[in-house]
C-alpha cells in the first residue's frame, strides 16, 4: 500500500460503506493489501464487506457488546478444569462472609435460550431491511428476543421444527420467512453469554448512558478539573455470564479521563519550523487515543496525512463532497482551520477479517485526546486531585454500586427488558463465603517472626540478620557522586553502614570516584574507569530521576559490561527517614551480590517455581522482551536464576519460552546435582481471550518437551503446574464495608465452573479498594489440594525483595515484570549472561 503511510494522494475516501453502515463515523477508506506486482487492487468481495458492516452495525444498534471486554474476552470458552477435581474449594484457614461487586441474575427453573436460524424468501441482502421484516411479528417471537439478521434468539420455543410465516417490506413486497429451530443453547456456550451481554445492553439504555468505546458513561456527571484542562467522565464496566451456580452480573466503577485540548491544539504547540514540524507532530500524536463528541466513538491515530486538508474532497454518493461541506451537512459542524492536516485511524479487526484495512479520515480539531500521558502521570498534583475522585474506598465503592442497581431496578425501559426475558435482578450485592489463609513465618538467619495481620514484616529487620549475606562482606565496590555533592554523600555512606551491620552485612568503605558535573557522558566515563579495579557493585549518586542518565547508566552496567549498579537520587540521600531508606538499599545491595534477605517456610522440597512476563520495547512498537525468574530449591540455597529473550509485540506465545526454561533446568542441575521433581509455572501478561491458543500451544509444548528432557537422563517428568496470572481485574472483595486483610481467598460463587480458579488477596491496601488476583490453573500434575495450591501461591507472595511485605502476585512474577520493564524501557537490549544469579534489576 504505496500511501499507507499518509504519504502522496489518497485515493477518494468511499462514503458508500459508511453511509451502509449508518454508523455515524467520519469518512472511510478502505485500501486493499498490493498484489505481488505492488500494484493497489479492487477486492471481489467488497459488496460483502458492505454487508458485514451493516450486520455488525445492526447488532451494535440492538445492543450488541463492545468491540474490546474489560473484563476478559466474555465469550472465550476453554474447559481446563480436570474430570479427577470434584471440589476446588480448600477449607483452611478463617471462614468469612464478603460482599462482592455482582449481583445474581434470577431467572424462571425452565428458562431457556432458543436459537432458530431465518431465511428469507425472495432474499434480502440488507440485514437492517430483515430486521424490519420479521418485527411485524414481535407478538408470534415474544417482546423479548434478538435477531443479527441471520439468528434469531429468544425464550420462546414453537411447536415446529421449522416456522413459515410472511411478511412485507416497507416498499410493499411479499417475503415468505422461514425460521428453522437449531436448538437449545447450552451455558457453556459462547453464544450463550453474546446473547446475555446483548440483554444486558439493552436494558441498560434506559439509564441514559453514552458507550464510549467499550464501556458506558454518563457525561452529565462529568467532574471538571479545569487546572489541568480535564474532565472526568464516571461509568461503569460490566460482564455478565455464568458463573459455578449463578448467572451474575459483575459491575465495576470506572471514570474516563477526558481531556478538554484537541490534537489541533497539540499540533499548535510543535515546533514552527518546517523541518521540524511533521516529524514533532508525529511524534506526540501517533498512537494517542481520541474520542470524536459528535459519534462518541474513540479511534486511534495511526497516521497524519499532511498531504491533504479538510478543503480536500472524496467521492461520497456518486458526487465529489469536501470534508468542510461533509461534516456541515450531516453534523452541522463548522470546521474552522481549512488548512490543518488529516488524521488516519485504522481499524485493525476490519482488516483481519476482509484482508483489507479500513482507513477512518479524522479532523484534528474535532478529535479530543483521551487519558493520560507519561509527563501527566508523573504530575504528583494532578494525580492527587484525580485520585480524590477515583481511588474510592470500600464503602463508597459499595454504595454507588447499589446506587446503580437501584437505577436499573427503578427505570421502566430497563425492568422491561429484563422481564421480556423473564429475567430478574437481585436488590444487593452478591454475597460469598471467602477464607483468610493464616500468618506466614519470615525465616532469617537467626530466627523467623511472623508476617502480621497486615503481611508487613519491615520493623523486624533492625533485630534480625538476613538469610544469606556474602561471607567477605561488600568488599570491593565503587560510589560515583558529583564533587558538590559530597556532603550527602558522606551521611548515605554512614547511614548505610550502620543500617547493613545491623542485618549481617558488612559493608567496606567503596572506591571514591568524584566528577565535577553531572551529565549524562560524565557518569558513562566514571564508570568505565571504575570497573578498571573490577568492583563487584558501582554505587550512582545522581542529583535527581533523569531517564536518560539512568537508562545510560543501567545499559553501561548490565549490557557493556556485567556489574550491578545501585542508583541514589539526591532527594532520597537527604530524606528525614535516612535510615530506613538505607536499610532497603543495604537489602538490595545484598540482593544484587546475588544474597537472599529472608525466606518462608516451604514443605515441598524439589521444587522450581517459575515467573514470565513479557514487556514492550518503548523504543521500537514491534519488539518485546520476554522475562523468565527461576527459583533454584529454595528449601536447599534460596537462589534465583534469571533470562531475558526478545519476542514479538503482537504475538502473546512466547517462542522462545522452553529455551530460557532449558537454561533454568540447566541451572538447578548444577546447583543440586539433579533436576526439580516439582515445577509451577505462573504465567503472567495474558488476557482470557488467549487462553485457548496459550493453552493449545505453549502448554502443551512445554510438557511434551519436559517429558523430552527427563527421559534423555532416564526420569520421570516432573509434576507440573502451568497458572495464569491476571492481577488487572475488575472484581472487587468487601468484608464489612473494609478491604479484606491479606491472604484471603475465594474459591466459590464467582469463580467459573469450567476452570480450576481461585481469587487471592494477598497485599495490604490502604487507599483505596483492593484488587485481588485471578489464578486459573490451566494444567496440573502436581497431585496436592486446590487448598494446598491456594496456599503455596500465597507463601509465593512473600519473597519480592524490594518490599517488606507481601505483593499482589508470586514474587517470581514480580520479579520477571520488573526485568522485562528494565529491558524494554532502558536498556533495549539482552543483559549480559554474568548476571543470570543476581537480582541486578531491582
Amino acid at each position: 500500500m504505496a500511501d499507507d503511510q499518509g504519504r502522496g494522494r489518497r485515493r477518494p475516501l468511499n462514503e458508500d460503506s459508511s453511509t451502509s453502515r449508518g454508523s455515524g463515523d467520519g469518512p472511510r477508506v478502505k485500501v486493499f493489501r498490493a498484489s505481488s506486482s505492488g500494484d493497489p487492487r479492487v477486492d471481489p468481495r467488497v459488496e460483502a464487506s458492505r454487508e458485514r458492516g451493516a450486520h455488525e452495525e445492526a447488532h451494535r444498534r440492538e445492543g450488541g457488546p463492545p468491540e474490546r471486554r474489560p473484563w476478559g474476552d466474555q465469550y472465550d470458552y476453554l474447559n481446563t478444569r480436570p474430570a479427577e477435581l470434584v471440589s476446588k474449594k480448600g477449607t483452611d484457614g478463617v471462614p468469612v462472609k464478603l460482599q462482592t461487586n455482582f449481583f445474581r441474575l434470577k431467572t424462571k427453573p425452565e428458562w431457556r435460550i432458543v436459537h432458530y436460524h431465518v431465511e428469507f424468501e425472495p432474499s434480502i441482502e440488507n440485514p437492517r431491511v430483515r430486521m424490519g421484516v420479521l418485527s411485524n411479528h414481535a407478538n408470534l417471537l415474544g417482546s423479548g428476543y434478538v435477531f443479527d439478521g441471520l439468528q434469531l434468539f429468544t425464550t420462546r420455543k414453537f411447536e415446529q421444527e421449522i416456522t413459515v410465516l410472511s411478511g412485507k417490506s416497507k416498499l410493499d413486497i411479499e417475503y415468505k420467512i422461514s425460521i428453522k429451530f437449531v436448538g437449545f443453547i447450552s451455558c457453556a456456550e459462547p453464544r450463550f453469554l453474546q446473547v446475555l451481554n446483548l440483554i444486558l445492553r439493552r436494558s441498560m439504555k434506559g439509564l441514559n448512558l453514552e458507550l464510549v468505546g467499550r464501556n458506558l458513561f454518563d457525561p452529565r456527571a462529568k467532574i471538571e478539573i479545569r487546572e489541568f484542562k480535564m474532565e472526568l467522565w464516571p461509568g461503569y464496566e460490566t460482564s455478565i455470564r455464568q458463573h459455578e451456580k449463578d448467572i451474575l452480573l459483575g459491575t465495576e466503577i470506572t471514570h474516563k479521563v477526558m481531556r478538554t485540548e484537541t490534537i489541533y491544539d497539540i499540533m499548535r504547540r510543535c515546533s514552527h519550523n518546517p523541518a521540524r514540524h511533521q516529524d514533532e507532530v508525529r511524534v506526540n500524536v501517533l498512537d494517542l487515543i481520541v474520542l470524536t463528541d459528535y459519534n462518541n466513538r474513540t479511534y486511534r491515530i495511526n497516521d497524519v496525512d499532511f498531504g491533504q486538508t479538510p478543503k480536500s474532497t472524496f467521492s461520497c454518493k456518486g458526487r465529489d463532497i469536501s470534508f468542510v461541506e461533509y461534516y456541515l451537512t450531516k453534523y452541522n459542524i463548522r470546521i474552522r482551520d481549512h488548512n490543518q492536516p488529516l488524521l488516519i485511524s485504522k481499524n485493525r479487526d476490519k482488516a483481519l477479517k476482509t484482508n483489507a484495512s479500513e482507513l477512518v479520515v479524522l479532523i484534528p480539531e474535532l478529535c479530543r485526546v483521551t487519558g493520560l500521558n507519561a509527563e501527566m502521570r508523573s504530575n504528583f498534583q494532578l494525580m492527587r486531585a484525580m485520585s480524590s475522585y477515583t481511588r474510592m474506598n470500600p464503602k463508597q465503592r459499595i454504595d454507588r454500586l447499589r446506587t446503580f442497581n437501584h437505577r436499573l431496578q427503578n427505570t421502566p425501559e430497563s425492568v422491561k427488558v429484563l422481564r421480556d426475558w423473564n429475567m430478574d435482578l437481585d436488590k444487593d450485592v452478591t454475597e460469598v463465603q471467602g477464607r483468610i489463609i493464616g500468618q506466614q513465618n519470615i525465616v532469617f538467619q537467626n530466627g523467623k517472626v511472623p508476617a502480621g495481620e497486615n503481611a508487613d514484616w519491615q520493623r523486624h529487620f533492625r533485630g534480625q540478620r538476613m538469610l544469606t549475606t556474602p561471607s567477605d562482606g561488600l568488599d570491593r565496590w565503587a560510589v560515583i557522586a558529583p564533587q558538590r555533592n559530597s556532603h550527602e554523600l558522606r551521611t548515605l555512606l554512614d547511614s548505610l553502614y550502620r543500617a547493613a551491620s545491623g542485618m549481617g552485612l558488612r559493608i567496606r568503605s567503596p572506591q571514591e570516584f568524584i566528577i565535577y558535573d553531572d551529565r549524562t557522558a560524565t557518569y558513562v566515563r566514571a564508570m568505565d574507569d571504575c570497573v578498571r579495579s573490577d568492583p563487584k557493585l558501582i554505587l550512582c549518586l545522581v542529583p535527581n530521576d533523569n531517564a536518560e542518565r539512568y537508562s545510560s547508566i543501567k545499559k553501561r552496567g548490565y549490557v557493556d559490561r556485567a556489574v550491578p549498579t545501585q542508583v541514589v537520587t539526591m532527594k532520597t540521600a537527604k530524606n528525614r527517614s535516612l535510615m530506613s531508606i538505607a536499610t532497603k538499599i543495604a537489602i538490595q545491595l545484598n540482593c544484587k551480590l546475588g544474597y537472599t534477605p529472608w525466606m518462608i517456610e516451604l514443605p515441598l522440597s524439589g521444587l522450581m517455581t517459575i515467573g514470565f512476563d513479557i514487556a514492550k520495547s518503548t523504543r521500537d512498537r514491534k519488539r518485546a522482551y520476554g522475562a523468565l525468574i527461576a527459583s533454584m530449591d529454595l528449601q536447599q540455597n534460596s537462589t534465583y536464576f534469571s533470562t531475558v529473550t526478545e519476542c514479538s509485540a503482537f504475538d502473546v506465545l512466547a517462542n522462545t519460552l522452553w529455551p530460557m526454561i532449558a537454561k533454568a533446568l540447566r541451572q538447578y542441575q548444577l546447583e543440586h546435582k539433579k533436576l526439580p521433581s516439582r515445577i509451577v509455572f505462573y504465567r503472567d501478561g495474558v488476557s482470557s481471550g488467549s487462553l485457548k491458543q496459550l493453552f493449545e500451544f505453549e502448554v502443551k509444548d512445554i510438557i511434551e518437551k519436559l517429558k523430552t528432557e527427563y527421559a534423555r537422563v532416564q526420569l520421570n517428568p516432573p509434576q507440573l503446574a502451568y497458572i495464569v496470572v491476571t492481577r488487572s481485574m475488575n472484581t472487587r472483595f468487601f468484608l464489612n464495608g473494609q478491604n479484606p486483610p491479606p491472604g484471603t481467598v475465594v474459591d466459590d460463587v464467582i469463580t467459573l465452573p469450567e476452570r480450576y480458579d481461585f481469587y487471592l488477596v494477598s497485599q495490604q491496601v490502604r487507599q483505596g479498594t483492593v484488587s485481588p488476583t485471578s489464578y486459573n490453573v490451566l494444567y496440573s500434575s502436581m497431585g496436592i489440594s486446590p487448598e494446598k495450591m491456594q496456599k503455596l501461591t500465597y507463601k509465593m507472595c512473600h519473597l519480592y525483595y524490594n518490599w517488606s511485605g507481601t505483593t499482589r502476585v508470586p514474587a517470581v512474577c514480580q520479579y520477571a515484570k520488573k526485568l522485562a520493564t528494565l529491558v524494554g524501557t532502558n536498556l533495549h537490549s539482552i543483559p549480559q549472561n554474568a548476571l543470570e544469579k543476581k537480582f541486578y534489576y531491582l
